[in-house]
């Protein structure tokens, strides 16, 4: 037989062992180690001892928001509001009068002075339109140009707006209450979906990422457009999509079907259609809100703020109903719930579907699942879900995370060990952009459990680098019932995988490692120079 190429030289880390050298045909992996050297082939590339594993797969990211984000004033960096309000001054001043100055990835917990307002962002760019999302997504703060054209009278539910001591808006919206900015911002074009994918996509790539799961299009707080399944197919047929991806379909979107056909999209298209490149994931249901943001759904208010236990998206028996009908209706679902008491009540509404219309391999999963207390990580494991937490924000958010939660509720924050050791099957993700989506960089977060400025967060949830790197690859597919394709590096799965310059399973040398080179179906799509 003569195979289309074999990569040899190298140190392969199937997901199931070690070897040396792997033969591609037709996109999938047919033959490892001496096996793959015999065979004949058109192709004979010498990897010269990098240290293959397979692709990197985000469980939960947002690709059309991160690349279409790279156009914002990027805030992430500055550590004071004064920083912030120069930001969005600079870039003012490069464009015309009345003109949108957008930003991103500012987060109150690192700045000298809190949020911005609208009156410091009024004295920024005065006779501009100015909005600025927090790093979670969750917040928007606006300045007065902007405020003036809100219906603050109808704010919806499961947000609010925050106002001053003297009662007026300081410009920040919060959860739901972004929803005031649609009839000025949405729908965003196709085309500039599809260059945004294209954008994330290159990104993507050069870190050794071959598929992704989208968690929320066509509507909601993350959806970009009512035709985002759209954007996503012509960035396929025109060959900008290069990473291989899921998308999860926004809880508001479905709706009841003709003649008793159940609930969810027209021709009762549901969770598994598609393809390798393209298929419809999970219904994505928001619960609460962020923690960094302090507002998401808690039994105990947080740390400082006796008065604030956070609050739901929808009420909790809309919540409920939801759940049920998307599971009778045979979708996964994936629910963001942070808060432990968010977490609790989705447990009850899974728990409750899943008695009502028992159901094997659901796969049902619950995003972030932030705060997840003792007694409710065994219901989790016993009901057969699969947590989706982010190994990042203990580094890039954890500090802001212990003074939100105290010292106390630390251990349940982000759990990684303890899930695994209750029987779940753990993924790994980056709900990038809220921080960088880099894998290299999550992989040592999951194993060091340090924050940005150097303090421990519940060591005790480390997890091995092989650990963590069955979770970017295995445990990414699982979720998302890909693992018969994608996740390991067998004869017979796709051929996706990343060439590393050192081995991510020795943890001294996790610092150090860079992606030289990411294939998708066998062929190389990103080579360092």
């Amino acid at each position: 037989m003569q195979v289309d190429t074999v990569y040899e030289n190298a140190t392969v880390w199937t997901g199931a062992g070690m070897t040396s050298a792997l033969a591609v045909l037709h996109g999938r992996v047919v033959a490892l180690g001496d096996d793959a050297r015999s065979l004949s082939a058109r192709s004979r590339v010498d990897l010269a001892g990098g240290f293959v594993v397979p692709g990197f797969h985000d469980a939960h990211n947002h690709m059309a928001w991160f690349g279409m984000g790279l156009d914002d004033v990027a805030l992430g960096g500055c550590r004071s509001v004064e920083e912030v309000y120069d930001a969005v001054a600079a870039r003012a001043a490069t464009l015309p009068a009345g003109s949108w100055v957008v930003g991103s990835g500012y987060d109150q917990n690192k700045l000298a002075g809190g949020h911005p307002d609208r009156h410091g962002l009024d004295r920024a760019a005065p006779g501009m339109l100015v909005r600025l999302k927090h790093t979670s997504g969750h917040m928007t703060v606006v300045n007065s140009a902007v405020l003036d054209q809100l219906d603050l009278a109808h704010v919806p539910v499961g947000g609010d707006v925050v106002l001053d001591a003297e009662g007026s808006p300081t410009g920040l919206l919060r959860e739901q209450a972004q929803l005031l900015l649609r009839p000025l911002t949405y729908p965003t074009p196709v085309e500039r979906v599809v260059r945004g994918l294209e954008r994330a996509s290159e990104r993507y790539l050069s870190e050794g990422i071959t598929s992704v799961q989208e968690a929320g299009i066509g509507g909601g707080l993350v959806g970009e457009t009512p035709a985002e399944l759209a954007a996503y197919q012509q960035a396929r047929d025109s060959g900008v999509l290069r990473v291989r991806s899921t998308v999860m379909v926004a809880a508001s979107v479905l709706h009841d079907l003709p003649d008793d056909a159940g609930f969810g999209l027209d021709l009762g298209l549901r969770t598994g259609l598609g393809d390798e490149w393209l298929r419809v994931g999970p219904m994505k249901l928001f619960a609460d809100g962020s923690l960094v943001g302090r507002t998401c759904a808690m039994h105990d208010p947080f740390d400082g703020e006796p008065d604030n236990r956070g609050y739901f998206q929808v009420p909790e028996d809309e919540l409920t109903e939801t759940i049920r009908r998307a599971h009778e209706a045979g979708w996964q679902i994936a629910t963001h719930a942070i808060g432990d008491r968010a977490i609790t009540v989705v447990l009850d509404a899974y728990e409750a579907a899943l008695a009502a219309s028992p159901r094997t391999d659901h796969r049902h999963r619950i995003e972030h699942c932030a705060v997840l207390q003792p007694a409710e990580l065994s219901r989790l494991a016993s009901l057969g879900l699969i947590p989706s937490p982010q190994g990042r924000f203990v580094n890039e958010l954890g500090d802001g995370m212990r003074a939100a939660l105290g010292e106390a509720r630390v251990p349940w924050c982000y759990r990684l060990r303890s899930v695994l050791d209750a029987g779940c099957v753990l993924p790994a993700s980056s709900d990038r952009p809220v921080v960088n989506g880099a894998p290299l960089l999550a992989l040592a977060d999951m194993v060091r459990r340090r924050t940005a400025s150097g303090a421990p967060f519940a060591p005790e949830e480390a997890l091995t680098p092989e650990q963590a790197l069955r979770a970017y690859t295995y445990g990414s597919a699982y979720a998302t019932f890909a693992e018969r394709d994608l996740g390991t590096l067998e004869p017979g799965k796709l051929a996706d995988f990343a060439v590393l310059s050192g081995s991510p399973l020795d943890e001294s040398a996790l610092d150090d490692l860079a992606v030289q080179g990411t294939a998708v179906g066998g062929e190389l799509h990103y080579q360092a120079r």
